[in-house]
């Protein structure tokens, strides 16, 4: 992909963020546990940078959720969403990350902030 400029880059987040909220309200409706997402990126080194986290409420939702075809599904939505917004990725499971809150409250107090940027 190549360089944007931060207007293009403001757009192109925009509708991440619409095509992501999409991808999340479906998994809420068919995956146990599974509570929300969110991404992170650097807009200088983005695709690469690009980083989305699929949340659960427990790590034995997720576990459970990972060993079974939920997996799968939650690649396919992020996949999705990449391609309603038109970023292509060689290997887009490597940009993908699954957490719990269990494990957030036990690790970081709590502080998503404070997790998601020592990932």
């Amino acid at each position: 992909m190549k360089a944007m400029g931060k207007r293009e880059m403001a757009r192109v987040e925009r509708e991440l963020v619409v095509c992501l909220t999409e991808a999340c309200e479906t998994a809420k409706a068919e995956i146990v546990g599974f509570t929300w997402l969110t991404h992170h990126l650097d807009p200088d080194s983005f695709p690469a940078s690009l980083r989305i986290t699929w949340v659960f409420e427990r790590e034995a939702d997720k576990a459970a959720a990972l060993a079974g075809v939920a997996k799968a599904r939650m690649l396919a939505l992020t996949c999705q969403a990449l391609d309603e917004v038109g970023i292509r990725l060689d290997h887009p499971a490597w940009h993908v990350r699954f957490d719990s809150e269990e494990a957030c409250s036990r690790s970081h107090g709590g502080d998503w902030g404070k997790r998601l940027r020592g990932r």
